[in-house]
């Protein structure tokens, strides 16, 4: 007989034991904090553009390549960290990778050069790959089955956060004292978070040896698939103007600061996310469908807007109310296809979202470098309406209807 994995040997709380317990908020709000720090920590630079060009002494599109490099570090260690810790406990994952991010990001608030800071975001990337491979797995295994979409809905509330308050309070103190005190203040959040975690959030067990199915398998099960094609598309359509979002904003010739519109663009998602967690239990499908359109007709108000300050602010309205429920909306059909392999389909999820990041990166530099920033929202109205496509043809088993 097969020895037991001694890290898996510890069994969750029943479900029949769980399933009257009040949600543990405070440990879901923790885990918020952790994908705050995640996100902000990946579009930061994205508000710093000019400051980091002129401090780093490379073009904007250069420094647009700090997103990708962070992306790629994602992309090549998301799959392989989870396959590795699949049987380990979650709790000391949580705070290595919160570690993690704590020498990363204090090392690019140090770096002496372009090269450095390449290598310190990458690092980060890598470390995102194990946090937000596991995050969505573990705040779904804390609560009982039937509050596992507003368990998941709350951990994801640092997404939304992080473009809100984070990206733009990152933006004024890199513009009000310099770009570098944003990192160093990205480690310290890192070192708070650290504590409350060993004090608040409940350890859970990784999973069992006899569930764990080779990851050809896991990407053959109905409906995921089709999850990693949305998500790519969506998140590329998404990433290939957010990451240039200060650039788009200057060649439009607006008098938006990338702050400001930064943080009316984190409110809005922040109203995405509440409404995803009141109808994500029972209305997935359609929630999904409703997100993809809004920000096909945001994405239009963009390509329309000339010089328009009024239709910009309502398109950056839309686009955040479109975003802020994605990541909650996305990781929720991922674990509900892959069941008990939902952490390793959900690396394979963060991949997918880390190589759309890289792509609209790349693929943005290229554009903004040579036909101009004005011109990303008709790439996005491409991108969405191929994702748009998928989720309808995902009516039985990526996106089931009737759910």
């Amino acid at each position: 007989m097969e020895e037991s994995d001694p890290m898996t040997t510890t069994r969750p709380t029943p479900v029949r034991e769980r399933a009257h317990e009040s949600l543990p908020v405070a440990a879901l709000v923790v885990m918020a904090c952790t994908g705050f720090i995640v996100i902000m920590t990946e579009t930061l630079p994205a508000g710093l553009l000019p400051q980091l060009a002129a401090g780093l002494d490379v073009s904007e599109g250069g420094a647009g390549q700090l997103v990708s490099a962070y992306a790629i570090g994602t992309v090549l260690a998301a799959i392989p960290a989870i396959t590795l810790t699949r049987g380990a406990r979650r709790k000391p994952l949580l705070l290595a990778g919160l570690l993690g991010f704590l020498v990363a990001n204090a090392v690019t608030a140090v770096s002496p050069s372009f090269t450095v800071a390449l290598v310190a975001r990458f690092v980060g990337g890598a470390f995102s790959g194990l946090l937000w491979g596991m995050l969505a797995g573990y705040a779904r295994r804390i609560v009982a089955p039937e509050h596992a979409g507003r368990a998941l809905a709350i951990a994801m509330t640092g997404t939304p956060l992080a473009l809100s308050v984070g990206t733009p309070l990152g933006a004024w103190l890199g513009s009000t004292v310099g770009w570098r005190w944003s990192f160093a203040a990205m480690s310290l959040l890192s070192v708070i978070v650290m504590i409350f975690a060993k004090f608040l959030v409940p350890d859970a067990p990784g999973q069992s040896t006899q569930t764990r199915a080779p990851l050809s398998r896991v990407l053959g099960i109905p409906g995921v698939a089709t999850i990693l094609a949305v998500v790519f598309v969506w998140m590329l359509a998404h990433n290939l103007l957010y990451t240039y979002i200060a650039s788009y904003l200057q060649q439009m010739r607006l008098a938006l600061r990338p702050d400001v519109t930064l943080l009316v663009f984190g409110v809005a998602a922040l109203g995405g996310i509440w409404i995803t967690g009141v109808f994500i239990d029972r209305a997935l499908r359609r929630l999904t469908l409703a997100s993809v359109t809004l920000l096909i007709v945001a994405a239009a108000l963009l390509a329309a807007a000339q010089q328009s300050t009024v239709l910009v602010l309502l398109a950056i309205v839309l686009w955040g109310l479109a975003f802020g429920g994605s990541a909650t909306q996305l990781q929720t059909a991922m674990g509900e296809a892959a069941g008990e392999n939902a952490d390793a389909a959900n690396a394979m999820l963060t991949t997918s979202f880390n190589m759309a990041i890289f792509a609209g990166g790349a693929a943005g530099a290229v554009v903004v470098d040579g036909v101009g920033a004005p011109a990303l929202p008709a790439g996005m109205i491409a991108l969405t309406l191929m994702a748009l496509v998928m989720v309808g043809f995902g009516r039985r088993a990526a996106f089931p209807a009737g759910r």
